[in-house]
């Protein structure tokens, strides 16, 4: 006989005959199967805490997957996937082969649409309803769960504006928490606190201007207060939104008093929450704490600097100068296109704007960069962090895009600092004045100096770096991936190892066209190496470069034509022949 409740579940279908009073029960181990999980394996925490009761309400009233449910950025999917037949494969979440970290259409038919950007579920489920009423599928229920944070994002608002006008059988869930990663910020995040507050008045919020029935706030932990508004909401026509108050992190304390923390804590104690004590061994530091302390200590000298991050104060490490100096660094809440064009405002006044977007994220204000920035050649320095592979997250978080989409822009700066010092330097150098924008492009995770805060000295705008000098092979690098090229030589043989070169280009544009005559006079064979996509990157620039003057041999080494899965950030280095054990094999190769 099974243990418990979860353990008789595979499929909604199971979950729909167990009765409603044993509902509670069941959202009690559902969190303590998350918690087990996610305490060894690691992953996305908080936001799947606190939607366990409506994770289960949803799937006991709606008969997914024929009805439709789409979850916005997809951090608080996991019971979703225990409960639609991925339990017994749960604990490969995030890692190579396993099941990803995010809704994915290739993965199940409940993952209705592949997800982890935000703000994108209104649009989808949106669509998916209005090709139901062109099939006339008159039953059949869309629902979209939406944060407080992503309903605030320009795309969501889109959304809303044209359901609003719609005849469709749509359910938005407005799942209130006050936080995403950090918390919510906005006039519409203190919009939903006054209504938390006072309750909602007849015809007197937002969602009722927009022309949607809305009901609400309740409480979203309220399991049976939850199914009945649902199951009343099914037989209400048109667009609907359920305003939910939930708690991030529910049923395990510590997530709940430290949900920054506790949105993706790592590994911790299941049965106490705790996390493991700190490594007080040095190590060197994150890159995005050199960015947000040098960006302290540069806006200590420089009054005009400011600082703006589209709700990622604390990955980014914005965060430092937001406590030391809150009036010049803003947090704009989940509006990359706001932020790019917001940046670009500022810096047509005198300041000196610091935009660090996450290279991902950056790929959704891409017409604002070319027509906003690039084209009025308007200075912003832009701080592009999780740069390259960035691991467990997966397709929809690498950064392996940038150094493709960018390169093909006039008017602008692309630099990629390999180590901590060089992202010092830089940041120095841009804050001093540069006639173009510049795009900073550095990695998620830890750099290799611990000795890394030293005085500053100005970088040469388009200079690459002699790292090692050889004579027939050539090694040609962009950042940090530079250390896997170096070890890479230093696993040859001490006659091979003479002949192999190392060159750091640092600026993919402009391109020190100089040295890279000078060098491919030199060598027979080059290696160009890159944390980022074979199309379009830095071995096609260096190729274009190379063509009209020069017959020599090019590899290109990079990211081949795929989007990447999730796994390690070695795991995938050594798939995508970019890890030191691969690139040695490549030298052999031209040896």
């Amino acid at each position: 006989m099974p243990n418990n409740i979860l353990d008789t579940i595979t499929f909604p279908d199971d979950l729909r005959k167990i009765p409603q009073k044993k509902l509670p029960q069941l959202a009690k181990e559902l969190r303590e199967f998350i918690i087990n999980i996610v305490a060894t394996k690691e992953g996305h925490l908080g936001a799947s805490l606190g939607v366990v009761e409506l994770t289960i309400a949803l799937h006991y009233v709606f008969n997914t997957p024929d009805d439709i449910l789409v979850w916005d950025v997809g951090h608080q999917a996991y019971g979703h996937k225990i409960l639609t037949g991925r339990k017994e494969i749960f604990h490969t979440n995030r890692q190579l082969g396993g099941i990803s970290g995010f809704p994915k259409r290739a993965e199940s038919i409940y993952d209705t649409f592949g997800v982890g950007h935000s703000s994108t579920a209104i649009s989808a489920a949106l669509g998916m309803a209005i090709a139901s009423k062109l099939k006339g599928e008159k039953d059949r229920q869309h629902i979209a769960v939406v944060g407080d944070a992503s309903i605030a994002s320009g795309m969501a608002f889109e959304a809303l504006n044209h359901a609003g006008v719609t005849d469709t059988n749509l359910l938005i869930i407005l799942n209130d928490n006050a936080i995403g990663i950090d918390p919510s910020v906005g006039a519409l995040k203190n919009y939903f606190t006054k209504v938390k507050l006072n309750g909602a008045k007849e015809a007197d919020t937002i969602f009722e201007a927009l022309n949607f029935n809305y009901s609400g706030p309740i409480d979203g932990h309220n399991i049976d207060l939850v199914i009945a508004e649902l199951e009343r909401l099914k037989n209400v026509s048109g667009p609907k939104v359920l305003h939910i108050i939930t708690t991030k992190g529910k049923g395990l304390r510590q997530a709940e008093e430290n949900q920054v923390v506790y949105h993706a804590p790592g590994k911790f104690d299941a049965l106490t929450g705790n996390l493991p004590p700190k490594n007080n061994q040095l190590q060197p530091p994150k890159f995005q704490d050199v960015f947000g302390k040098t960006l302290v200590e540069l806006a200590s000298e420089n009054e005009k600097i400011i600082g703006i991050t589209p709700a990622m104060p604390t990955g980014s490490s914005l965060k430092f100068m937001m406590d030391i100096f809150p009036q010049r660094a803003f947090d704009v809440g989940i509006a990359e296109q706001h932020a790019v064009t917001f940046s670009a405002g500022m810096a047509t006044q005198g300041f000196t704007v610091f935009c660090n977007i996450y290279s991902t994220f950056l790929q959704r204000a891409y017409d604002q960069v070319i027509h906003d920035v690039c084209l009025q050649k308007i200075p912003v320095i832009f701080c592009l962090d999780r740069a390259g592979i960035v691991g467990e997250d997966g397709a929809t978080h690498h950064g392996i895009f940038d150094l493709a989409y960018l390169n093909c822009i006039p008017n602008l700066i692309i630099f990629v600092p390999r180590n901590e010092t060089e992202l010092r330097n830089i940041m120095f150098t841009a804050q001093l004045g540069l006639d173009l924008p510049i795009f900073i492009r550095y990695p998620r995770g830890r750099g290799s100096i611990l000795d890394w805060k030293k005085p500053f000295n100005l970088i040469n705008i388009g200079t690459a770096e002699i790292l090692k000098e050889g004579n027939k092979i050539l090694l040609l690098t962009l950042g940090p991936v530079c250390h896997n090229a170096l070890k890479a030589i230093n696993l040859l043989s001490p006659s091979q190892r003479k002949r192999v070169g190392c060159v750091d280009l640092r600026f993919l544009k402009p391109l020190d066209e100089t040295l890279l005559h000078e060098l491919f006079q030199k060598y027979e064979t080059v290696i160009t190496v890159e944390d980022g996509t074979a199309v379009g990157g830095m071995g096609s620039a260096i190729v274009s470069f190379a063509s009209p003057h020069y017959k020599t041999t090019i590899k290109m080494l990079g990211i081949p034509d795929v989007f990447p899965e999730h796994g390690t950030v070695e795991e995938l280095q050594s798939k995508f022949g970019i890890s030191s054990e691969a690139i040695y094999k490549t030298i052999k190769i031209y040896l």
